[in-house]
């Protein structure tokens, strides 16, 4: 893994553009460019830009501005040159073959993030939280992002490492002097540290649903009987005509799915077919599809008609029976107000019984999709029955399952501690159960690490990062 050869990728997004820029980093990246470049690259200081011209012999390929990273002062810690050139693919594909040709080589996917964690620059949390960072769509997932990267979920999981640690060398100190029949590491403040560390360990973990949420995006399904409105409503929310409207009912037959951000936190909507008894194979189809997507979503959006309210419970019970008893949280919105002709407290109090009635029922709301009224009081409810709480910035919420998977492993581990004090067992057993927490906790920062897993990890990353 500690290859320090020179390695060069396009690092901006593909295609053509205003400006792109060719990462270069390893042994000799210096020299490599100064052979093509009409300036001095040798003699530039480190974070200088030098302005010059790339060259294939006489020919000039661009003029381009490089910049200058000395190493250990670079994100890969080695030394790094950053050519930025006009963003003509040619142009860029040339600058490509005139380093390749030098002895350079294409990095893989991810390798100069891995060369940055190999080279200590930042741990393999802060280089996961590098990617989340540039897949980051929304205010939300941004902000997690950037507090991983910056180290504030590595400290957390540090300071209950190193406190663990201590007790572990005690303990295995205890091993040593086995047949003296001594202990160095007091069993009851044991007790108290694991269940201190257990504490954060399960407010760790449960922050992961929040923090899946924040980073993906929360799934909203919009589910109701044919001519309900649930097209319309899409098409309210994502102010524009994505979904076909009619007055035909069953238009929609396969579902249709979009994204918003209300207040950094990105909502995908799903339009699906409405759901009713049919002959019709492919609305039949459509129909199975759109339960299954409820089923699927954090929160369904259940349309009622307001000039029906006689049917609403019918509906309700029929629906719920329909999504399971794993169905997501519903929120049942009452569309066509414009239509109703009586008086609307009346109309909210029917809707008030309804959602008293059912337990999986969170909300009700009157709307018009139509008229867009109490679109906005939409987008807030939306927001709390997502319920995030008092979460910000500077919140450690975990919001990678590999981190999760280590994090429960990790409380397991501590449980068999604890298991193992309560029964009396003797110290060379209890360091392997406190060995395994360890090693769970120190496989989320890197400290603990094979090829495998970060093959695995830095696979996944785009070409150039």
């Amino acid at each position: 893994m500690a290859d320090k050869s020179c390695i060069c990728a396009i690092s901006t997004a593909p295609g053509m553009g205003a400006i792109a820029v060719i990462r270069v980093s390893g042994d000799g990246a210096l020299s490599l460019v100064d052979d093509l470049f009409s300036g001095n690259i040798l003699k530039a200081k480190s974070h200088q830009a030098l302005f010059g011209r790339i060259l294939d012999d006489e020919r000039t390929v661009d003029e381009v501005l490089c910049t200058v990273f000395h190493g250990p002062n670079s994100f890969t810690g080695e030394d790094t040159v950053e050519i930025a050139c006009h963003g003509s693919n040619y142009i860029q594909q040339e600058i490509l073959r005139l380093l390749l040709s030098k002895g350079c080589r294409m990095a893989e996917a991810g390798e100069f993030t891995l060369r940055a964690f190999l080279n200590g620059k930042m741990d393999l949390s802060q280089a996961e939280a590098v990617a989340d960072l540039i897949s980051s769509e929304s205010a939300g997932s941004h902000a997690l992002a950037m507090h991983q990267m910056r180290g504030g979920f590595s400290k957390e999981i540090g300071d209950l490492r190193e406190r663990l640690i201590h007790f572990a060398s005690l303990i295995e100190l205890e091993l040593d002097f086995g047949e003296e029949d001594v202990e160095f590491a007091d069993r009851k403040d044991l007790v108290e540290l694991i269940d201190e560390i257990k504490v954060k360990l399960k407010h760790l973990i449960d922050s992961f649903a929040a923090g899946n949420v924040i980073k993906n995006g929360v799934p909203v399904a919009i589910l109701g009987a044919p001519n309900r409105g649930k097209s319309t409503l899409l098409n309210v929310l994502l102010n524009e005509e994505r979904a076909i409207v009619s007055a035909i009912a069953g238009t929609t037959r396969d579902t249709i799915e979009d994204e918003i951000t209300i207040e950094g936190l990105r909502f995908r909507f799903i339009d699906t077919a409405g759901i009713r008894a049919t002959q019709d194979e492919i609305e039949f189809e459509g129909i199975n599809r759109a339960i299954a997507k409820g089923k699927q979503a954090k929160l369904g959006i259940f349309l009622l008609d307001a000039n029906t309210p006689e049917d609403w419970n019918d509906e309700c019970q029929t629906f719920l029976e329909q999504m399971g008893e794993e169905g997501p949280q519903v929120l049942l919105l009452v569309n066509k107000v414009d239509q109703y002709t009586g008086a609307w407290p009346d109309l909210q109090a029917a809707l008030d019984g309804v959602v008293a009635r059912f337990d999986r029922v969170s909300a009700g709301l009157l709307i018009s999709a139509l008229n867009k009224t109490n679109i906005d009081a939409l987008k807030q409810t939306l927001l709390d029955l997502v319920a995030l709480g008092d979460l910000n910035s500077s919140s450690t919420i975990v919001t990678n399952v590999r981190h999760y998977e280590a994090l429960r492993l990790a409380n397991e581990s501590l449980n068999e501690v604890l298991t193992g004090l309560s029964n009396d067992i003797t110290g060379d057993f209890l360091a392997i159960d406190i060995r395994r927490a360890l090693h769970q906790l120190g496989s989320i920062t890197g400290e603990i690490t094979t090829d495998d897993l970060l093959g695995n990890i830095f696979g996944k990353f785009c070409i150039g990062k």
